[in-house]
């Protein structure tokens, strides 16, 4: 009796089984392909890389604009008359769209890396077009809405630029396994020539890419500056409810060196800190006051001010999420804060030796300070025994006015002038938005004898980068966190900076030729496989998957020489499947 050993061994392949399923749904043997895929699946292909890369640069965006998320949800209450956090849905669906988009991509390299035909599921391809078009849609949104924000991309690539660039010489490296193995099989096509020139080209212009990189942090150690001073912006908005005597007190504790405040004139003539247009963020002036919740925060009395409470918002809207974070006795303090006066707080800024830095909103026209608001302010100033030389008026107008009545007072300026109308001005201090505080311009100004302090600065990274430009003080929301960043994050010289990065390139050049050397001979070993060789692997209870290929190959190339009959076996396709049928040879 003579035992008939299987053609053909198949083992379970549930890897392969998930793999195909869910990215295509094919959850059968039978509904698996070797063919190259078509066109139109190409063609989705690229659409779900062209989505995943838009949410990547997205996702990047929102990441370091972490530094301004206040300055959006306060542009949106401004817009909206409502307080409410509007990154929340922002960032859970930036991070749904880009888990989801990323995995499909995972899915579909395997697919690539195993031979398998793309095949995306319909349910699949609305996704990713819905992701798209949200994407899309945000973008555009953002730009209308927010467009001077998009300057925190270039300005964060000084300070990842070098290890994103190391990233990206790392995943296009591992991509050379892909392309390997695309452009290795079979005779050469124009796609397969195109495939190979264009990944050479983005791995040449990833090598090259140092060049075009600039950060101040790449420099000497000895050339570093002294460290930038931090000026607490509205107190510690974080900590306690914004420009409030707990908010400044809880600044001190964090070691600022000045105050920075909104200052805005009551109808008595009280100069008073608020940086809203009207009072109903900050204060409870929709429960005192329904009807005038809405006008001007200048038009209140003094008397009418000092009754609202300027901490019951902090704890109900939570707008940097740290009340859960306070202490019950903090809670307490900072439910019963009060709007606070310029003289409260410049008295402070005298008992504790500290700087102020305060800009002032001029009331409207029907107000009875209109003419007097510069006055106000200036008896405000002698009241409080502060020295002049503490205090820093950011006005623009009424300059010769102000000097003339306080000569000591310094004066700094919120515009980009050129120094020589700086010093015209008598301003030798310039506030500028860290936007606009480039490199160059912070080296100029330094050489002029000129101060600069730059807002908002909440995050170590963009003060790292500040610091190693030159910045002599920066006004941040955190100082708390600030305070926790005692060097720049990193430092390197431009020697150990060009000893990682030729290092890096030679490293991967190296490693993507003995990629393309190790798949041409895996596919030079496939096709030595003869068929005395793969009818004797045969009895092997586990062949290896590249003999399983040959076999099948074997197979087909038997069938279209005639070599099978009825009989012994018959194979169908159908819709692009491949299948067995036959007495002795089930599916």
């Amino acid at each position: 009796m003579v035992k008939h050993q299987p053609l053909q061994v198949y083992e379970r392949q549930l890897c392969l089984s998930c793999l195909t399923g869910i990215y295509g749904c094919r959850w059968k043997r039978y509904q698996r392909s070797h063919d190259d895929s078509s066109k139109w699946e190409c063609s989705w292909f690229l659409i779900l890389c062209s989505s995943f890369l838009l949410l990547l640069v997205w996702s990047y965006f929102w990441w370091e604009a972490h530094n301004d998320y206040n300055e959006f949800n306060w542009l949106l209450y401004n817009r909206s008359g409502e307080w409410s956090d509007g990154t929340v849905p922002i960032l859970t669906t930036t991070l749904v769209g880009f888990s989801y988009t990323a995995f499909l991509m995972i899915l579909a390299f395997c697919h690539i890396a195993l031979g398998q035909q793309l095949n995306l599921y319909w349910i699949h391809k609305i996704g990713v077009l819905a992701v798209l078009l949200t994407t899309i849609t945000g973008v555009v949104s953002i730009d209308d809405l927010w467009r001077d924000e998009w300057d925190i991309v270039l300005i964060s690539l000084q300070s990842t630029g070098p290890f994103l660039h190391i990233g990206a010489v790392a995943a296009v490296t591992a991509l050379g396994w892909l392309v390997a193995g695309q452009v290795v099989r079979g005779d050469r096509t124009r796609f397969q020539v195109l495939l190979l020139l264009v990944y050479l080209f983005v791995l040449l212009a990833l090598y090259l890419a140092p060049f075009a990189i600039s950060s101040p942090c790449i420099m000497d150690r000895a050339d570093l500056k002294t460290r930038p001073a931090v000026i607490g912006r509205r107190g510690a908005p974080m900590l306690a409810p914004e420009n409030t005597v707990m908010s400044f007190n809880k600044a001190l504790q964090q070691k600022v060196s000045a105050f920075e405040a909104d200052v805005t004139i009551s109808m008595d003539g009280v100069p008073f800190l608020m940086r809203d247009q009207t009072l109903r963020r900050t204060t409870d002036v929709a429960r005192l006051f329904p009807k005038r919740q809405h006008d001007d925060a200048s038009l209140f009395n003094w008397t009418e001010i000092r009754s609202l409470s300027a901490g019951l918002w902090f704890l109900r809207d939570d707008p940097y999420w740290t009340v859960q974070f306070m202490s019950t006795k903090d809670r307490n303090r900072a439910g019963n804060q009060t709007v606070c006066s310029l003289l409260e707080l410049l008295r402070l800024a005298t008992r504790t030796n500290r700087s102020v830095i305060f800009s002032l909103r001029r009331p409207p026209p029907q107000h009875p300070r209109y003419q007097l608001w510069i006055k106000d302010v200036q008896k405000t100033i002698q009241r409080s025994g502060i020295q002049s030389e503490q205090v820093m008026w950011t006005l623009d107008w009424y300059r010769k006015t102000v000097r003339a009545a306080v000569p000591l007072l310094q004066q700094t300026s919120e515009e980009r002038l050129p120094v020589e109308e700086l010093k015209e001005r008598s301003s030798h201090t310039l506030s500028l938005h860290y936007s606009q505080a480039t490199v160059r311009e912070i080296r100029r100004l330094s050489r002029s004898n000129v101060s600069l302090n730059v807002y908002p600065v909440n995050e170590p990274w963009l003060y790292s980068v500040l610091w190693c430009s030159g910045v002599q003080s920066v006004s941040s929301d955190a100082p708390q966190i600030l305070r926790k960043v005692p060097h720049p994050i990193w430092i390197m010289s431009p020697d150990e900076y060009c000893l990682i990065w030729i290092t890096s390139d030679l490293i991967s050049a190296a490693i993507v030729i003995g990629i393309f050397i190790f798949q041409k001979w895996r596919m030079s070993g496939m096709r030595s496989y003869n068929p005395e060789q793969i009818m004797l692997s045969a009895v092997v209870r586990r062949p290896s998957r590249d003999v399983n290929i040959m076999k099948e190959k074997l197979i087909f190339s038997e069938i279209n020489n005639g070599v099978s009959s009825t009989d012994e076996l018959s194979i169908y396709t159908e819709h692009g499947y491949e299948g067995y049928t036959r007495d002795g040879i089930s599916r």
